[in-house]
């Protein structure tokens, strides 16, 4: 991506957008198995469809531990898990699950917005000290990397991607303001996450 296509859409302000963040992951994706949770799984559908995106919805905070299982059962192939701030803080215990088993081949992105997005942008508990790349770094990540600029990620992202896993990468971006409105389920529909399965399993057993 050019420099003059980052700083157009980080827009200023000290944090970047979720949409230019999205667009360096997907100009660096090739065939990752992508995990994503809540507010970023349409964002980044858009940019990189097809069927090794497995959009963990209705399941806030199993993002990491859903593609760690998927790191652990295909470790030929590169497993990205695009987490959310408020998703991961109602799950830090992963940290130190995902660095004991330790896949080489598992890469923690968390876009940390500071705010609880899906449900109305309420602001997280300690927003402005929480340091998620600190907390897996203490809790035995091999890599761990914090940006709030694409330009910086972009040229960053390589290298980091080249190193052993597992990798936690977080992106501090600019709260959207377009919130998740949750519909119920109807009776007899087959959840989401079980729709998506059968074609992320078939690419897996190529």
């Amino acid at each position: 991506m050019s420099e003059r296509e980052l700083t157009e859409q980080d827009g200023g302000g000290g944090r970047m957008s979720l949409e230019s963040a999205l667009d360096v992951l997907a100009a660096h994706w090739v065939d990752q198995v992508v995990v994503g949770t809540m507010t970023a799984n349409g964002a980044w559908m858009q940019r990189a469809p097809g069927d090794l995106n497995l959009a963990c919805i209705g399941f806030m905070g199993g993002a990491s531990a859903l593609g760690l299982g998927v790191a652990l059962a295909q470790p030929q192939r590169e497993v990205w898990v695009i987490d959310g701030d408020g998703s991961l803080m109602m799950q830090l215990g992963s940290l130190g699950t995902i660095a004991g088993a330790a896949p080489e081949n598992f890469v923690h992105f968390v876009i940390h917005n500071g705010v609880y997005e899906t449900s109305g942008a309420q602001p997280l508990p300690s927003q402005e000290r929480v340091d998620f790349a600190a907390m897996a770094a203490g809790a035995g990540y091999q890599q761990t990397a914090s940006f709030s600029e694409a330009e910086e990620l972009d040229a960053a992202l390589d290298d980091l991607l080249a190193a052993p896993g597992p990798i936690l990468i977080e992106l501090r971006t600019r709260p959207g303001g377009k919130f998740f409105a949750a519909r119920p389920t109807p009776p007899g529909a087959v959840p989401a996450l079980a729709r998506m399965w059968p074609p992320v399993a078939a690419r897996l057993a190529e």
